[in-house]
Parts: C-alpha cells; sequence; structure tokens
C-alpha cells in the first residue's frame, strides 16, 4: 500500500497544478450566481476522495485498512458536498450587506406614490449589485402583470431575500399597508445589520488576542525572564 503513496502524491501534485479555464458568462443567460460555480474543491471532489481513501487505508493497515479507507473517502464526499464555496458565500455576504439600503430605498419609493413593480425598478437601478441583480427577476415579472402575491412569494424562496419576500406577499393577501410593513423591516434590517457590525467588531479584539500573545511572549521572556534568571545564576556562583 506503502507503494502507491509516492506516485499518488505525484499525480495529485500534477492535477492540482493544472490551469483551470474559466469559462466566459453567456449573455443569454443573464447573471450567473455563485450556484453555478463550484469551488476547486467540488471540481477536485474526486480526487480527495481517493486521497482520504488511500491515507485512511495507510494509515490503519491490516485488515481494517479498507474499511478505514472507505470511511475517509465517504467521510470527505460529504465534508465536500456540505461546505459553501467561497464564490457563494461572498455573494450571501454581498446580499446580506446590501439588503438593508435596498428595502429602506423601496420603503422611500412606496412612500413617494409609485407601485411596487415601480420602485423595485428604481431601486435596482439606484443600487445596483448582488441584491439588485436577485430583484430584478421580480420587477419583470410584475411589470408583465403577473399575480404580486405569488412573485413576492417566490422571493420568499431566497434565503437572503426571504425577509422581503414574505413581508410584500402577507402584505398583498391581508390587505395591510404595504409602505408601513416594509419600513418596518427597514428598520429591523438596518437593527440587525449594526448588531452584526458590532459583533464583528468584538470578535476582532479576540481574534487577535492569540497572535498579539505569541508576538509578545518571547519579548517577555528575553527581557523580563532571561535577565532574571541570569543574575539568580551568577549570584549563586556556579
Amino acid at each position: 500500500m506503502t507503494a502507491w503513496l509516492p506516485a499518488t502524491a505525484m499525480a495529485a501534485a500534477v492535477v492540482l497544478l493544472l490551469p483551470h479555464r474559466p469559462r466566459l458568462p453567456d449573455p443569454t443567460t443573464g447573471p450567473t450566481h455563485g450556484d453555478s460555480a463550484p469551488g476547486w474543491m467540488l471540481r477536485l471532489r474526486v480526487l480527495w476522495c481517493g486521497l482520504a481513501a488511500i491515507a485512511g487505508a495507510a494509515f490503519v493497515g491490516g485488515s481494517l485498512g479498507p474499511a478505514a479507507g472507505l470511511a475517509a473517502a465517504v467521510a470527505t464526499w460529504v465534508t465536500i458536498g456540505r461546505a459553501e464555496p467561497a464564490l457563494v458565500r461572498r455573494e450571501r455576504e454581498a446580499v446580506r450587506r446590501d439588503l438593508p439600503h435596498v428595502v429602506t430605498l423601496f420603503a422611500s419609493s412606496l412612500r413617494g406614490g409609485a407601485a411596487p413593480g415601480e420602485a423595485v425598478a428604481v431601486v435596482c437601478a439606484a443600487l445596483p449589485g448582488a441584491a439588485a441583480d436577485r430583484l430584478q427577476g421580480v420587477g419583470a415579472r410584475l411589470a408583465l402583470g403577473s399575480d404580486p402575491v405569488r412573485v413576492w412569494e417566490s422571493l420568499a424562496a431566497d434565503r437572503e431575500l426571504a425577509p422581503l419576500g414574505r413581508t410584500m406577499a402577507r402584505a398583498q393577501t391581508t390587505g395591510a399597508p404595504v409602505t408601513r410593513a416594509v419600513e418596518r423591516l427597514a428598520d429591523e434590517l438596518a437593527r440587525t445589520a449594526r448588531a452584526d457590525v458590532e459583533e464583528r467588531a468584538r470578535a476582532v479584539g479576540v481574534k487577535a488576542a492569540l497572535p498579539l500573545g505569541l508576538c509578545l511572549l518571547p519579548a517577555f521572556l528575553l527581557l523580563g525572564i532571561a535577565p532574571l534568571v541570569a543574575g539568580l545564576m551568577s549570584s549563586l556562583d556556579l
């Protein structure tokens, strides 16, 4: 089994060094989202599972080696499948960052007398970005005369834009004032965004404690402990 390890490692290195040719987006399909572009770990999923199987079998060895290799391959397959690609994570964070501003401008447009479809078009034109890209389909469907309740309920399937979709669908169904509901949602999203920023700011101090400690510990040992130990050793006349 160990004889295969150098050859497998060399093959893995060759595969990893091969350049990946990015594909240009198709202009006829509209804007693409991160779900259609898997990360490099997902593209090389079979390779990682094979390496994990070989490593597990080589580490355990004996009659249990194949079983350990199979378990390691299955665990690697499941773990990579559940991992979120970096592109998807960046897009999700961009949508969450833009959503409070989008909803605030949407509420202002509704307060000014614009219809929901017109307000969506104004928001997408004024605040281009990840959230506006996802809202463009809603504005187009509303402009074509689709059922507003079904349009906003379909938006509720989006994990990031679900609050706006649920709020609008509920207001359209119950007949509640749409502007007031969207304004309340804008205030709630603004409070949540401020809380997230404060939490990240507090986390910076916690995450910086360990690097600062590792940097200051050698200096403390050299400037504080070493001279004290040297003075004690010299006073003992050894």
